[in-house]
């Protein structure tokens, strides 16, 4: 077995920060009080000349008293499909100091039917509550201006 040498300088290893700044107020920012109020927020995020092309997945951060922190883009995929990291959701939503987080994927067929989408809810909510992090909804846009709520439908 290779052993590594003990004596390492600050200037070896890798700088880790957390940092977060808001940029508009926390009274400036929109709440979510229904699900009605997320697809709002998130449709008029979305770039329309893009939301039938191909699938993008977002999440949508929100505080204890579901003002909004903001929007972070996960991924951009292909027509029918985008894979979302589970780890890289979380580390977004502790980074931004979220206490709930939205997700959001189009589907640029129109069809508003869930594929893989059902299990990627239900392990998002599982590791959620682990890390006292609330899952609030899972949105399905469409370029038609469509839309599905999994929390409505029961499906959380």
């Amino acid at each position: 077995m290779k052993t590594l040498p003990i004596a390492l300088s600050p200037f070896q290893l890798a700088e880790i920060q957390l940092t977060y700044r808001r940029h508009i107020s926390v009274s400036d920012s929109p709440a979510i009080c229904q699900s009605r109020d997320a697809y709002q927020v998130l449709s008029a995020c979305w770039n329309p000349d893009k939301i039938g092309l191909f699938e993008e997945a977002k999440i949508l951060l929100v505080d204890q008293a579901y003002k909004v922190l903001g929007i972070v883009s996960l991924y951009s995929g292909g027509m029918t499909s985008t894979i979302v990291d589970i780890g890289l959701i979380f580390a977004a939503a502790l980074k931004g100091a979220a206490r709930a987080v939205i997700l959001a994927h189009n589907h640029p067929s129109g069809n508003l039917k869930p594929s893989q989408d059902l299990s990627l809810t239900q392990r998002l909510v599982e590791a959620g509550k682990i890390l006292d992090l609330q899952v609030l909804d899972h949105i399905i846009l469409t370029p038609d201006g469509a839309y599905m709520f999994f929390a409505d439908e029961g499906m959380m």
